[in-house]
C-alpha cells in the first residue's frame, strides 16, 4: 500500500481529539487529513520508515518536496498552504509524544519557523465548581452526569479510561479507582469526597435502572457502555449552561485537575503518578501554566509589578 493510500499510525486518534477535544472544524480536518497523506507520502517517496522519528531537516526536505509536487502539478503551493501542513505535521508528532505513543518530543529539535506552542487551558476553581454544581440530585441521569464530572476533575481521568471504567475498578470504601491507561498500565488514583457521593448515589441508586448490558460504570439510556462521544457532549452541554466562553471538553477537566494540583503545592512527580505520565516531561507542561498563573498574580497584586 502506497504512502497516499493511507495514513501514519495513529493519525486516524490525532484527528479524533482534533474533532472531539479541541472542536476544530471539518473544514480544517479535512484538510489536515490531506496535509497527514501528503506527508505519508513524502516519508514512503523517501524511504523513511514511519517509526523513524522526524527532524528538523527532514521537515525542511518535506517542504521542498510539498513545493516540487504542486509545482510539477502546474500549481504554486502557496505559503499558507506549506504553513498549515506544517502545524498539521507538528501537531501530529506533539500529539504522539503528549499520549506517550513515543517516548521523545521531536518537536523541540524542529528548527524551521513555527507557530507559538499552546499551553493547556484550565478553568478557574470557581468555573469547575459553577459546572460540576449542574446536574440535577434528582434523576437518574443526573447522578451519571454528576459522577462523570466529578471523576474527570477530581482524579484527573482521561475521556478513554472514564469509559473503560468497570463497576469493580471502583473501591467505595478507600474511594479508590483502578484505571487502565497508555501501554495497558494500571494505575490506582484516590478520588474525593464530592465524587464518592455522586459515584454513591448512581451505583446505588440509578445505574439499574438504566437496565446495564455490562460491567460498564458509565451506560447510556440503552444500557450500553458510554462512548467517548457521549461523555464529550455532555461535558459540553453543561459547560454552555454554566456560561463558560472558552472551549471545554473532557480533557479541559483533567488540564484543571493537574493545574489546581500543583497551584495548591503538589509535588511535580506526585501529579505525574496521578494523571499516569510516563514521562516527566509531560508532567511539567502544566508547571508552565502554574508560572503563568503566579505571573498573572504577581502583576495584579504587587505595587511594583
Amino acid at each position: 500500500m502506497s504512502g497516499a493510500e493511507h495514513l501514519l499510525p495513529h493519525s486516524e486518534e490525532y484527528l479524533n481529539h482534533l474533532a472531539v477535544e479541541r472542536g476544530v472544524s471539518i473544514h480544517t480536518l479535512k484538510a489536515y487529513e490531506r496535509d497527514l497523506r501528503l506527508y505519508s507520502t513524502f516519508r514512503s517517496d523517501e524511504h523513511l520508515d514511519v517509526a523513524t522519528l522526524a527532524n528538523g531537516q527532514q521537515l525542511a526536505q518535506f517542504v521542498a518536496w510539498l513545493k516540487q509536487r504542486q509545482m510539477a502539478n502546474g500549481n504554486r503551493y502557496s505559503q499558507a498552504s506549506v504553513a498549515r501542513s506544517v502545524v498539521a505535521v507538528r501537531g501530529y508528532h506533539r500529539f504522539m509524544f503528549i499520549e506517550e505513543f513515543v517516548a521523545v518530543d521531536i518537536t523541540t529539535d524542529l528548527d524551521t519557523p513555527r507557530a507559538p506552542r499552546s499551553l493547556p487551558k484550565a478553568l478557574t476553581v470557581a468555573q469547575v465548581d459553577a459546572l460540576l454544581d449542574l446536574p440535577s440530585r434528582e434523576t437518574p441521569l443526573g447522578w451519571r452526569d454528576s459522577a462523570m464530572l466529578e471523576l474527570l476533575y477530581g482524579a484527573g481521568l482521561r475521556i478513554s479510561e472514564l469509559t473503560q471504567l468497570d463497576v469493580d475498578d471502583i473501591d467505595a470504601v478507600e474511594r479508590l479507582v483502578r484505571v487502565l491507561g497508555k501501554g495497558e498500565k494500571q494505575r490506582i488514583v484516590p478520588y474525593g469526597e464530592p465524587a464518592a457521593d455522586a459515584l454513591d448515589q448512581w451505583l446505588v441508586r440509578g445505574r439499574h435502572q438504566m437496565l446495564p448490558a455490562n460491567a460498564a460504570v458509565f451506560v447510556n439510556l440503552r444500557g450500553g457502555r458510554l462512548t467517548r462521544q457521549g461523555v464529550w457532549k455532555m461535558v459540553h452541554r453543561y459547560a454552555q449552561k454554566a456560561g463558560i466562553d472558552a472551549a471545554v471538553s473532557p480533557h479541559t477537566l483533567r488540564h484543571s485537575f493537574a493545574t489546581h494540583l500543583l497551584d495548591g503545592g503538589a509535588d511535580v512527580r506526585i501529579v505525574q503518578e496521578l494523571l499516569g505520565h510516563a514521562s516527566i516531561a509531560t508532567t511539567q507542561i502544566y508547571t508552565q501554566v502554574s508560572r503563568g498563573m503566579l505571573k498573572s498574580v504577581y502583576e495584579r497584586s504587587h505595587p511594583r509589578a
